[in-house]
């Protein structure tokens, strides 16, 4: 007997399970089931798993009979007529939905070449086997597949046109490439994705060779000129958002210029930026702290007839900042009411990101690296022609990692651009002879290699240089939203040492290993021999070994245990005190035992 599943829930036992998920099969084909159930026999189990439910991923496939498909060139034909549509296809059998448990079931065939009797499905497309990331990759299939995983992982990341109507948008944030262009070697997911309105990359003139060590490690070279022409240029936009709160007790925020006898009033110089209204206007250059949108809070909400009555106007400077390592300037302002009908306050700032060293750029096909250095033009190498490349790529890049697709879209983006044509690069539909054929009718060397010449001494490099087209991304993770360093700053308030990330203007972490690595170079005096960042003084009782308690009120120190006054200050870091404190906390009683002054 088997045992039957519908939805992970036991439902009942059947003599053949094999039988009912195929009569399950035929019906759902015939329409007598709906098209969502999906059913499948496990052999080693005997059991039947029979699903219904929301949320699985499920592919449409052509059914196969007797080795041909049931999609004949007369349905194709009427198809492209529009007499039949795709949902008669599903009514009549001739396609169906299979979830990843059924299609443990099924033996799919690749392309219609390929068909036999034993199959039972046939994809539409080969190209459907990848996700819609990998899709718009060209030449997936000749790179290793962790490469074009890479890849389809690094499209999602690339700047680059998202929406056309961002400018009405107030995204908290966002960033829009300033010259997106549609690719020279394509996918034909391209326009059924939209990427061909919301492009994100740009076509760029590569040269394949390494430069005096500036592309070291997948680092790339970028020419100066092709910067100041908009390579890889984007805005960076961030919106900001308060709101004026109203309290019990009648008290409210304020929105305004605030005084300078409130509590936590900033210095004149972050207040500079805003209207008499204190609100900033729009086309203001802003720089990191600086205040957009002036707000004093209640600071004890003594209500409005006490506050008259005691004279008290107690209030705390709760400004709208901008973050510390952030600047540009004001794009927008919006001024609404949110649904409690508070006064609502939105400011956009934009930021324009030209590349710099330590941005990162990426192909599609996972060559990921950052800017190694921005070289002027005279220095970069030239072809005859007096071609220079944007981009220097290195050579040692390719050996290892297998991707034969980025070469081959090197070489068809120069086809393409010199034969004025779009070239197929869809997963299992690239043409290598068509390329080749348009560079040699182009008059050109079929292998995409040129002379090239040394921008800074003139000579001929003896190497055939590897140049062309290519498209390349301009990734979101930009240095200068990354770079982090910092002296003194804030500290948190429980351990006294210094923060944590960049947002709250931290520390970086040095821990034990690190400063072995100092000891390790000889260097251990730059330590100062210890960790001093919550370098406390701390008084305990040299009788009774625990903290004492400093009465400020009284002026004087005494042991809360034995009441003594014997106290010596002991320097310690303030969280080892803290677990101290802790373990008085659980009953421990943590003696620190002091060693006589000799």
């Amino acid at each position: 007997m088997s045992d039957i599943y519908l939805n992970g829930q036991h439902i009942g036992e059947t003599k053949d399970g094999k039988e009912l998920v195929k009569s399950i099969i035929a019906k759902r084909r015939q329409g007598v089931l709906p098209t969502s159930m999906n059913a499948c026999y496990y052999e080693e189990k005997n059991e039947v798993q029979v699903n219904t439910d929301g949320g699985r991923v499920r592919r449409p496939l052509i059914i196969v009979e007797n080795g041909t498909s049931k999609l004949t060139d007369v349905l194709i034909a009427q198809l492209k007529e529009g007499k039949i549509t795709w949902q008669n296809l599903l009514e009549k059998g001739i396609v169906e939905y299979l979830d990843s448990e059924e299609e443990e079931m099924a033996y799919i065939a690749f392309t219609h070449e390929e068909l036999t009797k034993k199959h039972t499905h046939m994809e539409i497309d080969p190209m459907m086997i990848v996700g819609i990331g990998a899709s718009l990759l060209v030449f997936p299939e000749k790179n290793r597949g962790d490469r074009s995983n890479y890849g389809s992982r690094m499209v999602t990341q690339a700047v680059g046109m998202y929406l056309h109507n961002h400018i009405l948008r107030d995204d908290t944030t966002s960033q829009t490439l300033v010259y997106p262009q549609e690719p020279l070697v394509q996918s034909e997911t391209i326009h059924a994705t939209g990427v061909d309105i919301h492009p994100a990359g740009q076509n760029v003139i590569i040269a394949v060779m390494p430069f005096y060590g500036y592309n070291i490690e997948d680092a790339i070279v970028i020419n100066k000129s092709s910067i100041e022409r908009g390579i890889g240029r984007s805005y960076s936009f961030r919106t900001y958002v308060t709101e004026a709160n109203r309290y019990w007790g009648g008290q409210e925020d304020e929105i305004g210029f605030p005084e300078a006898s409130v509590r936590g009033f900033k210095s004149e110089k972050e207040y500079n930026k805003l209207d008499p209204d204190g609100i900033v206007s729009p086309e203001t250059t802003v720089e990191g702290s600086d205040v957009v949108v002036g707000k004093t809070s209640p600071l004890r909400f003594l209500g409005v007839a006490k506050e008259v009555r005691l004279g008290i106007k107690n209030r705390r400077d709760n400004s709208l900042v901008v973050n510390a390592a952030e600047g540009g300037i004001v794009d927008k302002v919006i001024m609404t009411e949110s649904k409690e009908g508070n006064r609502l306050i939105k400011v956009t700032v934009r930021e324009l990101k030209i590349p710099e060293v330590g941005d990162k750029f990426a192909s599609r096909h996972g060559q990921k690296g950052v800017l190694g250095i921005i070289v002027p033009e005279e220095d970069m190498p030239f072809t005859a022609e007096g071609i220079t490349p944007d981009i220097i790529f290195n050579a040692h890049a390719i050996p290892s990692r297998m991707t034969i697709g980025h070469l081959l879209e090197i070489v068809g983006g120069k086809a393409g651009a010199l034969a004025g044509e779009k070239i197929n690069g869809t997963a299992f539909k690239g043409n290598e002879e068509h390329i080749t054929k348009l560079l040699k009718a182009s008059g050109m060397r079929d292998d995409g290699k040129e002379t090239f010449y040394n921008g800074i001494t003139g000579e001929k490099i003896e190497a055939q240089i590897l140049t062309g087209m290519i498209y390349y991304q301009r990734l979101y993770h930009l240095v200068s939203q990354k770079m982090h360093a910092r002296s003194k700053g804030p500290v948190a308030l429980l351990t006294k040492q210094p923060t944590e990330g960049r947002s709250k203007e931290g520390g970086l972490r040095f821990g034990e290993m690190e400063k072995d690595t100092l000891v390790a170079h000889g260097a251990a005096i730059t330590l100062k021999e210890r960790f001093s960042s919550d370098k406390s003084t701390i008084p305990f009782c040299e009788t009774c070994g625990i903290t004492a308690v400093v009465d400020k009120i009284k002026n004087k120190t005494y042991c809360p245990l034995c009441k003594g006054s014997k106290i010596k200050n002991v320097e310690m870091a303030y969280a080892f005190k803290l677990l101290l404190d802790e373990m008085k906390s659980m009953m421990i009683y943590p003696q620190i035992v002091m060693e006589k002054e000799e």
